[in-house]
C-alpha cells in the first residue's frame, strides 16, 4: 500500500513573482509532488491556502499519511481552525514535514512551542549540508555533504527544543544551522528541512529530493493510530529562554536579522 502524502503550499508567490514563476511554472506545491511520486512507494496530492479550507478538509486530511507543509508570505492567513485539525492528526500519528520558512508557519510553531525564530540572508549564497547522522533513515543514499549552488542563508541561533540533527548547513558567509531536524509529538513524527527558498531551484536538485523521499518514508504512521489526541503519549518540549528583538532592530546592515 502506497504512502499518501499530502503537498501543502501557499501559493501565493508563484502568482505575484515571475522569477518564481519561472522556477516552479505549475507551483511549488505541484512540483514538489511530482518529485515524491517518482518514488514507486508514495502517492502525493497538493492542497493550497486559497482552496476551501485550504484545501485539509476532514477527508482529505483522514487519507493522509504524511503531510508537507511550505509556507512564507502568508503564514497569519492560515486559520487556527485548520492549525487545530493539522495538530490533532499529527498527535494521532500522521507525519508533518516542515519545508524552508514553514520554520514560522502557525502549526510547527504549535507543535514545537518555541518561537522558531532564526537570523536569515538572502543574497543567493552556495550552502553546503553535512549528513550529521549517517545512520539516520532519512539520509539514506545521501553522500557525507552536498552543495546546493544558490540559496537563502539561514543562521542561528534558531528558537527550536532540542531535536535530532540529522543535517547541518554551512554558508559562504561562514554561517552554520541545524538544517534538518526531526522531532517526536504525541504519535506522529516531525521533520524539519530548512532548503528550499522560492527564488531557486533547490527542488529540482536529486539530493534533496532524495531527502524528501525519505523523509516521507521516516514519518509515515506506523503501529497504533490514536483516536483520542489526548491520549496520545507525549514529548514535551524543553524549557527554554528565547531572545526576541524588534524586527527593526534585529536586522544588520549586512541584512542579517530575526525572522
Amino acid at each position: 500500500m502506497k504512502i499518501r502524502v499530502t503537498v501543502w503550499g501557499e501559493n501565493v508567490h508563484e502568482h505575484k513573482n515571475e522569477r518564481v514563476k519561472s522556477v516552479y511554472p505549475r507551483g511549488m506545491h505541484a512540483h514538489i509532488a511530482e518529485a515524491l511520486t517518482k518514488d514507486g512507494d508514495i502517492t502525493a496530492r497538493t492542497a493550497t491556502l486559497d482552496q476551501p479550507e485550504h484545501g485539509l478538509t476532514d477527508a482529505v486530511l483522514a487519507e493522509t499519511d504524511v503531510l508537507t507543509w511550505w509556507g512564507h508570505a502568508a503564514h497569519g492567513k492560515v486559520e487556527d481552525a485548520i492549525v487545530d485539525k493539522v495538530q490533532a492528526r499529527v498527535l494521532q500519528g500522521m507525519g508533518l514535514i516542515v519545508l524552508h520558512s514553514g520554520h514560522f508557519s502557525k502549526i510547527f510553531k504549535r507543535m514545537l512551542g518555541t518561537s522558531c525564530a532564526l537570523t536569515w540572508r538572502e543574497q543567493g549564497e552556495k550552502e553546503r549540508l553535512w549528513v550529521c547522522n549517517p545512520g539516520h533513515p532519512i539520509a539514506k543514499g545521501i553522500p557525507p555533504s552536498f552543495v546546493i549552488p544558490h540559496e537563502e542563508m539561514y543562521g542561528e541561533p534558531f528558537g527550536i527544543p532540542d531535536g535530532e540533527v540529522v543535517f547541518l548547513s554551512w554558508f559562504e558567509g561562514g554561517e552554520a544551522f541545524r538544517s534538518g531536524v526531526c522531532f517526536n509529538r504525541g504519535a506522529g513524527k516531525i521533520f524539519y528541512f530548512r532548503p528550499g527558498h522560492e527564488t531557486y531551484p533547490t527542488y529540482h536538485q536529486a539530493e534533496v529530493q532524495k531527502v524528501l523521499v525519505n523523509a516521507v518514508k521516516w514519518a509515515m504512521p506506523m503501529g497504533q493510530k490514536w483516536e483520542n489526541p489526548s491520549a496520545a503519549p507525549k514529548v514535551v518540549p524543553s524549557l527554554e529562554t528565547i531572545r526576541t528583538e524588534d524586527p527593526a532592530h534585529g536586522q544588520s546592515a549586512g541584512g542579517t536579522g530575526l525572522k
